[in-house]
């Protein structure tokens, strides 16, 4: 990505609304095939605009209007929400309590932020390949459970434009689910308990549930290069006080005398296991494998921001917004692209063996 003078921004976004943006995609995207009428019509778009001005209700005919709107009004920031029950851009003018959100995608967003108290190499906005890892353990958890665990097919994962990472389910009979569907679908996925005063956040004992057992068994392998080495989370005392904040009293001093006599997170965590898994200790219910797994757990599970996937009505950052003086088929933003195109052609042919389907049933012989 080339730097810019920010006072260039402006021309730079009507650059981009265009040239470069994908009108096409993006609307044969929210369209769905056009078999629900008014599906484009009433979903919501919201524009952030120069200082932080704020838009929210906005809604298009066409692909034509909304490329239309989008040039005259140079948007920095996108955001899509609800399918409604009426345009969003007449809201003001439907009777009270009949403006209703109706349908939306599943969405979960991942931020690192909400890691900042279990990694080490960065804090806050910052990212880097150290620290990326906790994206691609994120993925991949959630991504299985939700293929093999709920059965969703149509599944597009995409970067959150600073920060994180946004999934959006877009199967056909999800987009329907009611709020408290949604919430019990996050609750199941949610595993971290607990805010910033919280030290433990992860309880198991000898029933560990499959998805958890499958989630443990992702992040095994990624956790010694992650958390071990690159992270390094038992280099010293300071960091590792803060796993024998999470493990039982009983084998407490135990450990702490041990890690002193090891140099480096790779043995000190070998002698965690041999400790954790030794027969005086197995008696402990708060000991066994068990023990070794909350602590990966507590530092490797996706932390889903759980009010963004609930609400029907939410609003989330739209895929692709890609900087305006990029095109992207010029960088390594390409083959990404060519998976969204890749998603829409499964959507389409999803949709159009439904179609077959009910035609054919609805044959008379």
């Amino acid at each position: 990505m080339e730097l810019f003078d920010p006072a260039e921004l402006p021309e730079l976004l009507k650059l981009y609304y265009r040239r470069l943006f994908p009108y096409a995609q993006y609307y044969r995207w929210l369209n769905y095939g056009g078999v629900t009428k008014n599906y484009f019509q009433h979903r919501e778009f919201s524009f952030t605009l120069k200082d932080d001005i704020y838009i929210r209700y906005q809604s298009f005919n066409n692909q034509s209007d909304l490329e239309k709107e989008m040039q005259k009004m140079n948007p920095y920031k996108i955001d899509i929400g609800a399918v409604y029950s009426h345009r969003p851009s007449q809201h003001n003018t439907v009777k009270l309590g009949a403006f209703q959100a109706q349908e939306k995608e599943l969405v979960f967003d991942i931020d690192m932020t909400d890691y900042d108290d279990v990694r080490r190499c960065c804090s806050s906005a910052d990212i880097c390949s150290k620290c990326w890892t906790l994206m691609t353990m994120a993925m991949r958890i959630i991504d299985r459970a939700l293929k093999e665990d709920f059965g969703f097919k149509h599944r597009l994962w995409v970067y959150s434009g600073r920060r994180g990472v946004h999934c959006w389910v877009c199967d056909e009979s999800v987009r329907k689910l009611s709020s408290a569907v949604r919430s019990g679908i996050v609750e199941y996925l949610s595993l971290i308990k607990g805010g910033h005063d919280v030290k433990k956040k992860v309880h198991l004992n000898e029933k560990v549930h499959p998805f958890v057992r499958k989630s443990i068994n992702i992040i095994k392998k990624y956790f010694e290069e992650y958390a071990l080495v690159d992270q390094d989370i038992l280099e010293n005392k300071e960091n590792w006080d803060k796993i024998l904040a999470l493990v039982p009293e009983t084998v407490h001093d135990e450990l702490q005398k041990g890690f002193q006599r090891f140099h480096s997170s790779p043995q000190r965590w070998e002698y965690l296991r041999k400790v954790a898994s030794a027969p005086q200790n197995t008696k402990n219910d708060k000991c066994g494998p068990w023990l070794e797994w909350e602590i990966m757990l507590q530092y490797c599970f996706p932390r889903l921001d759980i009010n963004v996937s609930k609400g029907v009505n939410h609003l989330l950052k739209s895929p692709f917004s890609v900087h305006p003086k990029t095109d992207y088929k010029r960088t390594s933003l390409a083959p990404y692209v060519k998976v969204f195109e890749q998603f829409l052609e499964n959507l389409d042919k999803s949709r159009k063996g439904a179609l077959l389907k009910k035609s054919d049933l609805q044959k008379d012989f």
